[in-house]
């Protein structure tokens, strides 16, 4: 039976799953671009981390939205998969396309492993950084520090300790490697799923796609390997 409301419908889901990918991809590019502040020096970076602290309830409406593009993005990616499993109960040997360039790799294949990897990742990442020393609930004096006057956290510090570790630097690296093979298809799929591009385009969007995710992915990896070869 066909469900009524057409969000619900496989079409829905795969249209509600790009355009969050493609907002948190969005999101993602500027975390990273805040994260490349840490190169103009601490004080820079501390800075940045005190204005977004400052924004106050604008700042908790927009991880507010982001937590319900996380949901909705890992809730409908999830049900496409199971969906797609029960339509082919048995996997192919091998993956042929049934006409035109396939996009069946490495990548389309392991979306939902790698998703839920980063999920778990961004769990543990916002209880070290966001909630760590200094942060909401967990005051700390040793992370806090003073730029012409005014008092702030030393995120910087904690940044520096942390990526100083192999654990966290190397860890970080691997979940961001992954995160590029995610985008790699996530938006060329996103792109195919809102109709926004002609079957010509579709080498060019891929290619595109596969690029700006190892940008993305060099662009975080940069700092804590900076960090961790004290190259910063």
């Amino acid at each position: 039976m066909t469900s009524r409301n057409p969000l619900r419908s496989p079409v829905g889901k795969k249209l509600i799953t790009g355009i969050t990918g493609l907002l948190l991809t969005g999101f993602v590019i500027v975390h990273m671009v805040g994260n490349l502040a840490m190169f103009s020096g601490s004080e820079a970076y501390n800075e940045y981390a005190h204005f977004l602290m400052s924004l106050g309830p604008v700042l908790y409406l927009f991880e507010f939205g982001l937590v319900a593009f996380f949901v909705f993005h890992i809730v409908n990616g999830i049900q496409i998969a199971i969906g797609k499993r029960r339509a082919r109960p048995v996997a192919y040997d091998t993956y042929k396309s049934a006409g035109g360039m396939s996009r069946q790799t490495s990548s389309s294949r392991s979306m939902i492993i790698t998703g839920v990897v980063m999920a778990v990742f961004l769990v543990l990442h916002i209880a070290s950084f966001k909630f760590g020393p200094g942060g909401p609930g967990n005051a700390d004096a040793a992370y806090m520090t003073s730029i012409d006057g005014v008092e702030m956290r030393d995120l910087a510090k904690l940044v520096e300790e942390k990526f100083s570790t192999p654990l966290y630097a190397f860890g970080y690296t691997a979940v961001m490697l992954l995160l590029v093979i995610h985008l790699r298809h996530g938006i060329w799929s996103a792109l195919q799923s809102l109709g926004a591009m002609r079957p010509s385009l579709t080498p060019a969007v891929y290619t595109i796609g596969s690029l700006i995710g190892v940008l993305i992915g060099l662009g975080f990896i940069a700092l804590p390997m900076a960090i961790y070869f004290n190259l910063l």
